[in-house]
């Protein structure tokens, strides 16, 4: 992005002309995975009075005229926000979301909204990533037959084909650095509470995030910084000397640990002391976290519905406007929604305990493993390489290394690491509570990963025979 920038303000380059880009871009490739929900039709408009400002000397910063995509449980006015129920679709809402007009006030071109894992993934245990009633089945960038992972899956994929430089996703527990991981990308996920969440669809209000992807660290900090009203940049971290714990999940995928053991390697190698660690998150600790979390879902929500016309009102309307649809309960059900319409005013107080209680205890174990090894920050695996997709079955039960920071309220920040034959793998850097601490450790550690060993990506044959060398081949926005 730095290149956009530099193009931008030495007027070798026009906003106009760059968000035509994304919209050549998004009509060429998202047919074959997507990614987008809707496309705003005023944004070359927006780009246009974005390079009068300019020209004027008016420009408002890093992100003055660049194109910035939002995944569809961020409010925009006039435009989509579904969150990926057509029970959504009928009348978007009226205003932006907080974080929303913090972009556009700096300049920034929302050119469309993103395809998610719908309601967030936060509808059921069996929710297939990145698919919605809305969006259908986003695929994912490399291989487009294997799941995109999510519930950011269309933010991921969009950066990762070059339809935008960055685009904003949501993350409860793994949303935003997971996809970020199969789909090659950065994601991250800084700690709740940096950004507002007013206009955006909930999950947990205490758990809630709101993030970036892009295809570089820096890029996704020079965003964040600016929604954040600064703070988050420093100077370059050098590994020399940092020392990064080295997590090895239980039940991770064998092939993501080689890949990250081939990081380690080249981690070591540029001077970082790796060490190895253990992070054991008992049974309790992670019932407490989704007890809370079910809990929370009702109150919140209808909260958000409330500031939206011709939705349901509540949550129970909502679970038999879902059963009444022909589409949205075809590929599976609505269990954690009936749970969480089933929860008790007296069942939600004892929740707020149990969240306070799991997130103390989530922040003694990360803190105590800091201190107990003089660490830096914990590497681990983000999660699998992706899988096949398949309606049927559904997708199998992966596991990932983004509970620790998810429970704690720290942030975390995935960065690809290599591949796995032809599919991406990504490590999470997560640890000290700061963003900006864990912003700068990253960037160091994806210093260290490029070049990205392993397989080119490819593409496969599928939904369409002319997919293969189109899906990936112009990496427009990696400088």
């Amino acid at each position: 992005m730095p290149a956009l920038r530099r193009s931008l303000d030495d007027r070798q380059q026009t906003s106009v002309a760059l968000v035509r880009r994304c919209l050549d871009r998004i009509a060429a490739v998202d047919p074959l995975v997507h990614a987008i929900i809707a496309v705003d039709e005023g944004a070359l408009d927006t780009a246009a009075e974005a390079d009068r400002r300019a020209a004027a000397g008016e420009a408002a910063g890093p992100l003055h005229g660049i194109p910035v995509l939002v995944k569809d449980n961020i409010d925009t006015a006039g435009l989509a926000s579904t969150a990926g129920s057509r029970l959504l679709a009928r009348t978007p809402p009226e205003r932006d979301a907080a974080v929303v007009s913090r972009l556009r006030a700096a300049g920034a071109v929302v050119v469309g909204k993103t395809n998610l894992s719908e309601w967030a993934n936060l509808r059921s245990v069996d929710g297939i990533e990145g698919w919605s009633a809305v969006g259908g089945q986003t695929r994912n960038a490399h291989l487009p037959g294997h799941s995109p992972w999510g519930s950011s899956a269309g933010s991921a994929v969009a950066v990762a084909t070059g339809m935008a430089p960055l685009a904003l996703g949501t993350e409860t527990d793994g949303s935003i650095v997971c996809p970020a991981a199969v789909n090659g990308v950065v994601g991250v996920k800084p700690e709740p509470g940096l950004l507002p969440l007013d206009g955006i669809v909930p999950g947990s209000a205490d758990q809630d995030s709101v993030g970036v992807l892009a295809t570089r660290v820096g890029d996704a900090a020079t965003c964040l910084d600016v929604l954040a009203g600064g703070g988050l940049l420093g100077e370059p971290v050098p590994l020399a000397g940092r020392r990064l714990g080295r997590w090895r999940p239980p039940g991770m995928d064998a092939a993501a640990e080689r890949v990250a053991d081939d990081l380690c390697a080249r981690l070591s190698a540029a001077g970082a002391v790796m060490v190895p660690v253990d992070l054991p998150l008992d049974a309790d600790l992670l019932e407490d976290g989704m007890t809370a979390l079910i809990a929370e879902l009702r109150p919140g929500l209808e909260a958000y519905l409330r500031s939206r016309r011709d939705v349901p009102a509540t949550l129970p309307e909502l679970i038999a406007a879902h059963r009444a649809d022909p589409v949205e309960l075809s590929l599976f059900g609505q269990d954690l929604f009936e749970a969480a319409a089933a929860v008790s005013p007296a069942d939600r107080m004892v929740a707020r305990v149990l969240r306070e209680r799991s997130r103390r205890r989530a922040r003694a174990l990360i803190d105590g493993l800091l201190a107990d090894h003089r660490l830096d920050a914990v590497l681990a695996p983000t999660g699998p390489p992706s899988w096949p997709l398949d309606h049927h079955s559904g997708d199998p039960r992966v596991r990932g290394s983004s509970t620790p920071a998810a429970l704690a309220g720290y942030p975390a920040v995935s960065v690809p690491a290599g591949y796995a034959g032809a599919r991406p793998v990504g490590v999470s850097v997560f640890g000290p509570a700061g963003t900006a601490r864990t912003l700068a450790l990253a960037g160091a550690v994806e210093r260290a990963a490029a070049p990205r060993t392993g397989a080119r990506p490819r593409e496969e044959r599928a939904p369409r025979p002319d997919t293969a060398n189109r899906v990936n081949s112009a990496r427009s926005f990696r400088d």
